[in-house]
């Protein structure tokens, strides 16, 4: 049997991963700070402890793993990453956790690594149009990510490729592009804009009103986790290092994203628009690369992701108003 270790498999996409390499018979090992937050772990096994802890690290990769995807990292939407308050924790923490993953796994001759990287790597300087963003692999240097988020990601990037070249590793380097779906942060600071607004959609009234951070021009693209996941294992056991881009080529508006919601809630609401954390004002996935060297692309509509999406987040709200 095939084991695998999922560093993060407590948050949104490791918890997802962990359910979908069992579904492929893996035996699966989870680690967290905490365990999943909207269900029981499917893991086999999971090890509840804090990864910027080398002893700890050391703990839970105690054996050769087959597979091992490190989603591990302190990270939020643009509430969190963009307002300055956390840029130490997440540079300190995130960095941590990469560097002691990474030495626990060559020290159990490990080979086969992925990490999920970020768009967020992108320069400001090539997405300052909402309509022409530039996100071509090769266009991350010269470096200006708009974030520290974004710096500490090309950190580590750099960190698992030095391995790669000096360890012989076989890592595999991924830049994540907004990735949604049922079983994330709804309403804690760390929500991105999917969750965000269909918690907001959820909880108004027929021909209330919602508040929405800037103008709602800035754009962007989401990918459904199911569509991540796939891409994931593709490219992880491909004999391609990378980094590449994984999201969707479906890019659209704030505004946009907001009243595809409202129309699958079947709901008419009025937006406010106030100012906030924004982020880039244009962001799209270039998947050339990913189609080039894979021979896959994905196919899921950001309005079908949605659909399966917003019902969750509905549940959600409905619970916690009848609990408090």
């Amino acid at each position: 049997m095939k084991t695998a270790l999922v560093c993060g498999a407590g948050g949104f996409i490791g918890s997802h991963m962990v359910k979908r390499l069992k579904q492929e018979g893996f035996w699966v090992r989870g680690v967290d700070l905490k365990f999943p937050e909207f269900g029981e772990t499917k893991a086999d096994d999971f090890a509840q402890g804090d990864l910027r802890d080398p002893h700890f690290c050391s703990h839970v990769i105690d054996r050769r793993f087959d597979e091992v995807y490190q989603f591990a990292a302190d990270m939020g939407g643009a509430g969190f990453v963009f307002v300055g308050d956390n840029d130490a924790d997440i540079m300190h923490n995130s960095a941590m956790i990469n560097l002691n993953v990474l030495e626990a796994c060559r020290k159990r001759n490990i080979k086969r690594i992925f990490y999920s990287s970020s768009a967020c790597v992108y320069p400001e300087f090539n997405q300052l149009d909402p309509e022409n963003p530039t996100t071509e692999e090769n266009s991350v240097y010269p470096a200006q990510p708009d974030s520290d988020y974004g710096w500490e990601k090309l950190f580590s990037e750099r960190l698992y490729l030095a391995y790669h070249r000096n360890y012989g590793m076989d890592v595999r380097v991924a830049r994540y592009h907004n990735i949604f779906g049922p079983e994330g942060s709804w309403n804690d600071g760390r929500e991105k804009a999917p969750a965000a607004f269909c918690r907001k959609i959820a909880e108004a009234e027929d021909g209330g009103e919602i508040e929405m951070w800037g103008d709602g021009e800035q754009t962007r693209s989401f990918m459904y986790v199911d569509e991540c996941l796939e891409a994931t294992l593709r490219f992880t056991r491909s004999d391609w290092t990378g980094p590449v881009n994984i999201g969707s080529e479906e890019m659209v508006s704030i505004n946009e994203l907001a009243k595809t919601v409202m129309d699958i809630a079947e709901k008419k609401v009025s937006i406010k628009h106030i100012p906030g954390p924004l982020g880039v004002r244009g962001r799209n996935s270039d998947n050339s690369l990913y189609e080039k060297m894979l021979g896959w692309r994905a196919s899921a509509s950001l309005r079908k992701g949605l659909e399966a999406t917003y019902p969750w987040i509905k549940q959600q709200v409905e619970k916690a108003k009848a609990s408090g």
